[in-house]
């Protein structure tokens, strides 16, 4: 088993409710089980301003799947929650958005998957709730996410409770 670090966020509808139903749909995936979710976090929106905030949280999820199998699954959940991915599609709104941010400790470098996720060490929306649910946890190549955190901005990012 692994435990991977998986990204949660929304800012299309009643996004807090839609976060807490991915973290427990998360915890039905199969050959998984849910070990710790973060609280949520009203983030404002990244890489395109002109859109509603995000709410953000993490899960730290046991699982047997290999990363590519586990992206599938998390793919699953978004088409599941409404979510149509389009070519090329960046910082726009979205029903449901779930990130593979860490697979334990590995690197995996696939067409399809990158983890550690790419922009993790820059992005104070992952960094923050990830870092309540895997506290000692090091992202490959880059440290610890306490480190990360430490580097970047948090301003306009709050918990808003579970």
């Amino acid at each position: 088993m692994v435990v991977a670090g998986v990204g949660v966020g929304a800012n299309l509808g009643d996004a807090p409710a839609t976060v807490r139903a991915a973290l427990r749909a998360l915890a039905e995936l199969p050959g998984c089980r849910l070990r710790a979710a973060s609280r949520l976090y009203r983030t404002p929106a990244w890489g395109d301003p002109d859109q509603p905030d995000f709410i953000n949280a993490a899960a730290a999820l046991e699982t047997a799947s290999s990363a590519p199998a586990l992206l599938e699954q998390l793919l699953a959940v978004e088409q599941a929650f409404g979510r149509v991915r389009l070519p090329g599609e960046r910082w726009r709104p979205r029903t449901l958005d779930l990130d593979l941010l860490l697979y334990g400790d590995q690197v995996v470098d696939l067409p399809q998957l990158k983890v550690p996720h790419p922009f993790l060490h820059q992005r104070a929306f992952a960094l923050m709730p990830l870092s309540e649910v895997l506290p000692g946890a090091v992202i490959p190549g880059r440290g610890t996410l306490a480190d990360a955190l430490a580097a970047v901005e948090t301003c306009g990012i709050a918990p808003i409770g579970g």
